[in-house]
């Protein structure tokens, strides 16, 4: 089954054509700041979106790993793309807010948890969740200073 989505304006659209079977939420700053609020993403591999209107993309790299795409138009962030070396290249994490139809995508995951705000908290439990200086070492990259 395939997902299908879109920035706010529509001049971005894309078709995930890999499984999505589960959504993450990351709780870093940074995520936090692109998205205005927590960022749920979905885990697509390199090759398993088509984009439509690529063009209308601006991309800018937000860290040493990582680089974030979104609408020139309506400013909608689409997805991050991983950019550092190794297996996860070019792995992008689609903003789930960007689909036509979510449902039955269930949270498996969160990241940055030792950064989430006291303010909100996600029923449930038996995700995985990893701290700042976990993720950092998956990728291997230095901690980060956050404002």
């Amino acid at each position: 089954m395939s997902h299908s989505g879109s920035c706010v304006c529509g001049a971005v659209s894309f078709t995930i054509t890999a499984p999505v079977t589960e959504t993450g939420a990351c709780h870093c700053s940074m995520c936090r700041k692109w998205s205005g609020g927590v960022f749920l993403g979905v885990q697509v591999p390199k090759g398993g979106m088509q984009i439509e209107g690529e063009e209308n993309l601006a991309v800018y790299t937000s860290s040493e790993w990582a680089e974030r795409a979104f609408c020139k138009t309506c400013g909608s962030s689409v997805f991050y793309r991983v950019t550092a070396p190794g297996p996860m290249n070019g792995e992008m994490h689609v903003g789930m807010g960007t689909f036509d139809d979510a449902s039955g995508i269930p949270l498996t995951g969160e990241i940055f948890i030792d950064l989430k705000p006291d303010g909100y908290a996600f029923a449930g439990e038996g995700r995985n969740v990893m701290t700042e200086a976990e993720v950092m070492a998956m990728f291997a990259a230095p901690p980060q200073d956050h404002p």
